[in-house]
């Protein structure tokens, strides 16, 4: 394939658009008609271009986009017109009632910032808010007890706010092992969600991101909110085994077998190589050994671009499809990678940080972390190439 890599560009993010088709087509298909998507676009879409995605997920279909923060959601809104926007986390103030004029709901958490909201008037007259109700991941969210007093607090002191849905969030979805954590939040939600029916509330419910997606069909509700899944990477190592192997779900039928599709890979290029002359050491605290003749690349690319210091000396990249491992200290912006073994490697060479055979598991486990962080980690400066 001709080099996707874009002019001035040291390095660069390929996504592989039709992986991304690919991916949302599974995702519908496996909700079935009923449910909304919401395809998750926060933190840059995990890594792979907040509005790229956002323009593509919207052209598949996508029924609501789901960011963090107002700001992500401003700026998506710039070229997305008409597709709901939620942001799911915290709202500052100042931009509640921004939010609020460019159609943007944001989620409401706590009494305190339904105070905001009141102080605020007749500024956010067009606001939507989702209720967000914590279950038991004690993270975000209204505690069950309190939402009979938010509810009351809303009809009867924010009449002009629109309440439009309410959502809760499982804390160990993705893992088949941690069923009972999730039908315990799952039944406090279905509780709780009597409650909106009683004040005579109807809503969009919500509860499942990529893992409650995959493993609860149960629990789909009114809409999904998918992340990780969308762009191909597994929430869990657990969530792959029971979906490709068609374990028994949570709610004890047999679950549809799914494959996902990673749609990013990560290139940069050699910027020099050289031989060792002599015995000696590479990088910043001397820590790596190398022998005379030990001839090494020296790549553009460093912590400052999201590449691990954790994999100094034990990561691995790809150059002429064969594994160059780093040696040394990652720098802020270098690596080095010893091509003794691949003679053709040569300034200018294309290298492979992240995609085929080298997958963001791999990588994230040499670092130790998770496919999560890495992806979401990659430079947002760096260019993002849809092919």
């Amino acid at each position: 394939m001709k080099s996707l890599r874009p002019s001035g560009s040291r390095a660069w993010v390929e996504i592989d658009t039709k992986a991304l088709k690919r991916n949302y087509d599974t995702i519908r298909k496996h909700i079935g008609p009923k449910p909304k998507l919401m395809a998750v676009i926060k933190s840059n879409a995990y890594g792979h271009g907040i509005i790229e995605c956002a323009k593509l997920f919207s052209s598949y279909g996508a029924d609501w986009l789901g960011v963090d923060t107002a700001v992500e959601g401003l700026l998506v809104r710039k070229v997305i017109k008409k597709t709901p926007i939620l942001a799911l986390g915290y709202t500052l103030p100042e931009k509640i009632a921004e939010a609020a004029a460019k159609n943007i709901s944001i989620t409401v958490s706590s009494m305190e910032q339904l105070k905001i909201v009141q102080q605020l008037g007749g500024q956010v007259s067009k606001l939507k808010v989702h209720v967000k109700v914590d279950t038991g991941m004690h993270r975000q969210g209204f505690l069950p007890e309190e939402i009979s007093a938010a509810l009351t607090f809303l009809q009867t002191k924010l009449q002009h706010v629109t309440i439009e849905g309410a959502y809760t969030h499982f804390a160990a979805a993705d893992n088949p092992a941690m069923h009972g954590s999730v039908n315990q939040q799952f039944l406090v939600f279905k509780k709780v969600l009597a409650l909106f029916d009683e004040f005579g509330l109807k809503i969009i419910r919500h509860a499942c991101n990529s893992g409650g997606t995959l493993l609860h069909p149960e629990a789909h509700l009114d809409m999904v909110r998918c992340g990780i899944a969308l762009y191909g990477l597994w929430p869990d190592p657990g969530t792959r085994a029971a979906l490709q192997h068609k374990i028994a779900s949570p709610a004890g039928s047999l679950a549809s077998k799914v494959e996902l599709w990673p749609a990013l890979a990560w290139k940069t290029v050699i910027g020099e190589v050289k031989v060792i002359p002599r015995d000696g050491t590479i990088g910043y605290g001397c820590t790596e050994k190398v022998k005379k003749g030990t001839r090494i690349a020296i790549c553009p690319v460093g912590y400052w671009h999201g590449y691990f210091r954790s994999l100094s000396s034990k990561g691995e990249m790809l150059v002429h499809g064969k594994r160059a491992k780093v040696l040394g200290r990652v720098s802020m912006d270098m690596s080095a990678l010893d091509v003794t073994h691949i003679p053709q490697a040569k300034t200018g060479d294309e290298v492979t940080i992240l995609g085929g055979e080298i997958s963001a598991e791999e990588v994230a486990a040499r670092a130790g972390s998770f496919n999560y962080e890495l992806v979401t980690r990659i430079n947002p400066y760096t260019k993002r190439v849809l092919f």
